[in-house]
This record gives structure tokens, C-alpha cells and sequence, in this order.
């Protein structure tokens, strides 16, 4: 095994130096006849372990999975769990089934040059299934398994997508250049596509317990359906509750300085709170979300997680300076203003101190200001009236 693996790798170094790609397919032909995800998965963390940066890795990697087509060994664990109606892989599998087809579509009015805008936004839901890849599968593969580079490389790959997609929804003149930047990421996902079914998947069923698939099935449940397929029960994991949070009644009281509650009353405030609640501990490890639709998903898996993991390369650079900054003592907070979903939000990231001033975490608080928007818009309306 580590030997194909070391040959494989050999491969992948060669495209990454600029070689002829036909010639190195050629001899990847000759000397595999089949080559299975987690050789594929190892042989890109060997690359990134020796010092290769994500970015580099991630500009080939749609290279590499054309490197591998029609080479990858279909795996039984994983082709068994896509016909399980209402697993994870089942949803997700028919979610790239319906992609396909879209992208077809979308290949005969990119040749006939005129793409409807609807369309586009047809396009844009697929951020709904690289949302949950990114917030259910990729942590665990990271954290748990330690697949943590390839993992890191698709992450980067989606959110190019998804924002090439957001571009091109936003442009006004539909030239040329726009019709290429469409066809370009059309491939895009369709490579993607590949990667998910042969790579991907596989890794992730020849690895995940039944107790974790049972775990992303009900974190899934906080994402809206997308490309026209329905989540389905998964009846097996309705039997189980997977959730880490503890919710059974405690009489006991909680003493503070400004009084004193149930453990019970304060989970109730904290939820009836009209914020996103996110708790980060002194140690870098997610302690407490509050429950309730979120515009931000916060798995319940996520809980006793390292927070940088559930996020991409390019945020996580981010997350880690903040906090770097609130341990330091040099910022306490971080202010964000974005738009989401057509909605205003002020997402507030605070460094969270105690009585004498020591860093013991950090807090994330999401705040919907759309009712702010609207109340000055209006008054703004009132006024011009007068």
C-alpha cells in the first residue's frame, strides 16, 4: 500500500512541476489499473505535510482528479450507504444526481449563448450542499481522522465556486468573458462532482461510525433542501438521539452575582435571547451553542471540537488571529457587518474575560439587523414626505 501510494504521490508531484499531462496519464494507465479514495487522500497529505501551501495544491485539483478518472475503485460501504434512504449519503449523492442534470442544462445555454438568470440562481443553491460537506463532513475527516489536507484543498475548491457563482449572478453584461467564467465553472463542479462520488465519499464511509453518520444526519436537518431533493427519514437514526447537549431538568440552582437560576431557566434565556449564541472555551474548543434556526449551521458534533476546524483555510487564518489578538489582551472585540440571504446581520466576535481581567474565551454573537433596516428606511420615507 505505501508503495502505490508513494507512486501515486510521485504522479501528482510531476503534474505540480509542469509536466506534460497526456504523458503522465499515459504511464498512470499503464501502471494502475485501479487506485482507491484513501490512497488518493494519503498521497495529497504526504504533498502538504512536506510543506506544499493548500493554495497550490488546491489550483490542481481539479488536474489531479482528471488524473484519476475512470481509475477509482468503487467502494462497497459506500454504495451500500447511498441506497439507505434518508442517510447522509444518500441525500447528498441524489443532490449531485440533480446537479448534474442542471449543469447539462446549463452546458446547452452556454452554447447557444444565452444563459437565463434564473438559471444562475438555480446554480447558486449547490452552496447549500457544500455548506453541509463543509460543516459535517470535512471536520470530522480533519479532527477525527486526521485527513486533514485533501479535506482542507475541497473546502477551498467550494468556496471558489461558490463565489465565482455569486460574481457571475451579480454581472449585468453577459459578454464573452462572462459566458467563458460560466463554462469554466460549470467544469468546476462537475469535476467536483467526480471528486464527491470516487473520492471523497468513499473515504468518509470507509471511516465514520454508524454513531457519527447518525450524528450528521440529524445536524443535517438545520439545512434547507436544495436542487429539488427532499431529505427523506432515515428511520435507523430516529431511533437514537445523538446530541451531546445535556437536557434533562436540574433543580439545582446556579449562584451568580446577579442572582441565581435553574440550569433549566438559563437555557431557556439563553435561547429565547434573539442572538446566534456561540461559546468558545480558553482552550480553542467549542463549549456551548444556543438552539434555534441560525443563519450560521452549529452542529451539535461541532461540540468539544477544535472551532478552527470548523472552518475553511481561508477563514480559519482569520479566526485565528482574532483570537490570538483577544488572548494577547490587545482587541476585545471584532464587529462585522454582512449581508446573507438578502438579510443585514451584525455578527459581533468578543473576547470573553473574568473578574480580574484573564482571557478564559471568546463569544460569537449574530445578530438579524434587517428590522433596523427597515425601521430607518421607513422613517427615512416619513421623513421625505413631510
Amino acid at each position: 500500500m505505501d508503495k502505490r501510494v508513494e507512486k501515486i504521490k510521485e504522479y501528482l508531484d510531476r503534474i505540480s512541476r509542469g509536466e506534460d499531462f497526456d504523458r503522465i496519464r499515459t504511464e498512470f494507465v499503464r501502471d494502475f489499473q485501479d487506485v482507491d479514495s484513501n490512497e488518493i487522500m494519503r498521497a495529497e497529505q504526504k504533498i502538504l505535510a512536506e510543506g506544499t501551501p493548500v493554495e497550490e495544491l488546491q489550483k490542481l485539483c481539479d488536474v489531479h482528479s482528471a488524473l484519476f478518472h475512470e481509475r477509482t475503485t468503487k467502494i462497497d460501504s459506500m454504495e451500500k450507504l447511498t441506497e439507505v434512504v434518508g442517510h447522509p449519503l444518500y441525500t447528498l449523492t441524489r443532490e449531485n444526481d440533480a446537479l448534474e442534470e442542471l449543469l447539462s442544462k446549463a452546458k446547452v445555454e452556454i452554447q447557444k449563448g444565452k444563459v437565463e438568470d434564473s438559471l444562475i440562481s438555480e446554480l447558486r443553491s449547490v452552496a447549500i450542499h457544500y455548506a453541509k460537506k463543509g460543516d459535517l463532513l470535512y471536520p470530522v475527516l480533519k479532527v477525527r481522522y486526521h485527513i486533514e489536507g485533501p479535506a482542507s484543498v475541497m473546502w477551498s475548491v467550494d468556496n471558489d465556486i461558490r463565489e465565482e457563482l455569486r460574481d457571475l449572478g451579480k454581472e449585468k453584461n453577459k459578454n464573452q468573458l462572462w459566458f467563458e467564467r460560466l463554462d469554466a465553472v460549470v467544469t468546476r463542479m462537475e469535476e467536483m462532482i467526480y471528486k464527491e462520488r470516487n473520492i471523497l465519499f468513499p473515504t468518509c464511509a470507509s471511516n465514520f461510525s454508524a454513531e457519527e453518520w447518525m450524528g450528521i444526519y440529524h445536524d443535517a436537518k438545520d439545512y434547507e433542501d436544495c436542487l429539488g431533493v427532499e431529505s427523506m427519514i432515515w428511520p435507523e437514526a430516529e431511533k437514537v438521539d445523538t446530541k451531546k447537549a445535556v437536557t434533562e431538568k436540574n433543580s439545582e440552582e446556579v449562584m451568580m452575582v446577579g442572582g441565581h437560576m435553574t440550569v433549566e431557566q438559563i437555557q431557556a434565556l439563553l435561547n429565547t435571547i434573539p442572538l446566534e449564541i456561540t461559546f468558545v472555551d480558553g482552550e480553542d474548543i467549542n463549549r456551548f451553542f444556543n438552539e434555534g434556526p441560525k443563519v450560521f449551521k452549529r452542529p451539535a458534533m461541532a461540540i468539544g471540537r477544535e472551532v478552527f476546524s470548523c472552518h475553511p483555510p481561508k477563514v480559519e487564518k482569520k479566526v485565528r488571529t482574532i483570537i490570538e489578538e483577544f488572548k494577547k489582551g490587545t482587541l476585545d472585540e471584532v464587529p462585522i457587518w454582512m449581508e446573507k440571504n438578502g438579510k443585514v446581520f451584525l455578527v459581533r466576535y468578543m473576547a470573553v474575560r473574568d473578574g480580574e481581567g484573564k482571557y478564559i474565551g471568546a463569544a460569537e454573537f449574530v445578530q438579524d439587523m434587517e428590522f433596523a433596516r427597515e425601521y430607518f428606511i421607513g422613517k427615512a420615507k416619513n421623513y421625505g414626505e413631510d
